[in-house]
């Protein structure tokens, strides 16, 4: 079959994020280097910056908290079956030559949105390129588990072929601290969805060996997400540990003395109106105290009201000196929130680069004076990859339809109207008429002014009619045509709904398990092979 990609001239099979019309101005201005953006990151993620980036962190990188990484990720992965990739980055860990390009995400029951596989191939292959352009570092792509978030509605679900699938359980705090009980009933409902074919017995496989033999989710994520990526040495990180947790300790007390979190950000989110945009809004609103407490029941704010530290929820208060008591004896009990959490994972880990999706760049973009003040290396700041799969049967719609790259982007009303256009048997454009008119109305405001200029009025208000009718007509034989063309419409619309699911990307919406079934152990190597973090570039991927 022939290739619509081919056809259309698209050989690199990518367009510019901005032609998608689906990020964030502020994201589009970062990836264009926008000189107003400087000052809130470090360094732009090219090759040469990170290299850069990478020598300035081994530098501030010490020793002992490289041993008690080491020790803690050996722990994690001690009931694990590793490849040997996975133990050669362990290995290579140990070494002051080692960095790591992070990423991180929530735990998603079987990864949530492909967003989450993207993300992690997006760190995989940059890990990749560097470590060939630059064989003096060890480059080591790390997914750092978001285990101690309390949204359970925001993971308990997915979506296989066009049918919600839902983890229908009771959350009480920490996700990654949930057991898996009640979640055997949803995996039996989905695995009967799946079929019997060799791809759906090795997903039933995966699953067996994570869902339905670990005991809490975070156990199963960990096991999960290695089976899909152990061949590309990705390490999995739990931050919820308590002996990472006493590396962050002092970050820790003088959050809870001081707030210094709060006070930099709001700074900052001052500068970015002032500097950047006037009408930028924070993605996330900082708080007095950027912690929450951690216990068997619950994820509870911590807040101080009236020289006490109390937790919203929760009848427990403490003194100052009693809560850093408890975090000098309990520091596992006491988790950052979505803006402390950044500094903790590059305080624990030697690493250069955080990739993620726009939302998740534009809190980081809150970040740097933060950061500054707390003396820790900010890191590059890199956009995951995004992609439009097609498969072959969807790619020759596309062609049939005369659809081209670039055009599928289009809002679905607007690319319907280009297209009855395209093949309507009639002119639908009417603007030689508003020509001829303009004309017309032009000598009459000539006449006007050599005899009575008060009818001025009277003449652009008889204009404006006359502008106001033709558009209507317009509108009026473009909605005749789509009624006459109504198969070819429907086409367009189906075409479009299932490449764009609920007028969204694909990637917001899709589970990575509706593309496994199709490809089976080719879907990751796919990605793989057509993802360039380097790019930032729109990716459009026929298989």
């Amino acid at each position: 079959m022939v290739s619509l990609w081919r056809l259309i001239g698209m050989a690199t099979k990518t367009i510019s994020y901005r032609k998608t019309g689906r990020f964030s101005n502020l994201i589009l201005d970062y990836l264009n280097e926008d000189k107003r953006l400087e000052s809130f990151y470090s360094l732009f993620p090219t090759p040469e910056n990170l290299y850069k980036q990478a020598r300035l962190k081994l530098d501030n990188y010490a020793i002992d908290t490289r041993n008690v990484l080491c020790d803690v990720i050996a722990e994690q992965y001690e009931d694990i079956s590793i490849s040997v990739e996975v133990e050669n980055n362990l290995k290579a860990l140990k070494s002051n030559h080692t960095v790591t390009i992070t990423t991180g995400h929530q735990l998603c029951l079987m990864t949530g949105p492909l967003f989450f596989i993207y993300k992690i191939v997006s760190a995989i292959k940059m890990c990749h390129h560097l470590s060939e352009k630059y064989p003096d570092i060890h480059f080591v792509p790390v997914y750092w588990m978001a285990t101690e978030d309390h949204d359970f509605e925001e993971i308990r679900s997915f979506v296989f072929q066009d049918k919600k699938i839902q983890w229908d359980d009771q959350a009480g705090g920490a996700v990654g601290r949930m057991t898996l009980a009640h979640l055997q009933s949803t995996l039996d409902l989905f695995e009967r969805d799946l079929g019997e074919n060799t791809r759906s017995k090795n997903l039933k496989k995966i699953i067996q060996d994570s869902y339905r033999s670990a005991t809490y989710l975070a156990d199963a994520t960990r096991i999960f997400v290695n089976a899909l990526f152990s061949s590309y040495g990705l390490i999995i990180i739990d931050g919820d540990n308590s002996r990472l947790k006493q590396l962050f300790t002092p970050y820790l007390k003088t959050e809870l003395t001081l707030g210094p979190c709060q006070r930099n950000v709001r700074i900052q989110n001052e500068l970015l109106q002032k500097k950047y945009d006037n009408s930028f809004k924070p993605q996330v609103t900082p708080r007095d105290i950027n912690l929450f407490y951690l216990d068997a029941k619950g994820r509870y704010r911590i807040e101080k009201k009236e020289g006490y530290y109390v937790l919203d929820g929760h009848p427990k208060t403490f003194t100052k000196d009693s809560v850093l008591e408890e975090l000098n004896n309990y520091p596992e009990r006491f988790s950052p929130n979505v803006l402390l959490r950044p500094l903790y994972q590059e305080v624990v880990l030697p690493n250069i680069c955080y990739i993620g999706g726009g939302g998740e760049l534009s809190y980081w973009f809150q970040l740097k004076l933060f950061f500054d003040d707390q003396k820790v290396l900010f890191p590059a700041l890199a956009l995951r990859n995004s992609a439009l799969l097609m498969n072959a049967k969807i790619s020759k719609k596309a062609l049939d339809l005369n659809l081209k790259g670039e055009e599928l982007f289009l809002k679905k009303s607007e690319l319907i109207n280009r297209k009855v256009k395209e093949i309507s048997d009639i002119s639908l454009d009417l603007s030689f008429l508003k020509k001829r008119l303009e004309e017309q109305f032009d000598y009459l405001d000539a006449l006007v002014q050599k005899t009575e200029a008060s009818f001025a009025g009277a003449v652009a208000a008889q204009k404006a009619k006359q502008f106001k009718g033709i558009t209507h007509l317009e509108k009026r034989l473009l909605k005749a045509q789509k009624r006459k063309l109504n198969d070819h419409v429907n086409r367009i619309e189906t075409l479009y709904e299932s490449l764009f699911p609920n007028n969204t990307l694909q990637e917001r919406q899709l589970n990575f398990t509706d593309f496994y079934m199709e490809t089976g152990a080719d879907f990751i190597p796919l990605l793989i092979k057509s993802f360039e973090p380097f790019q930032y570039r729109f990716n459009l991927i026929e298989y």
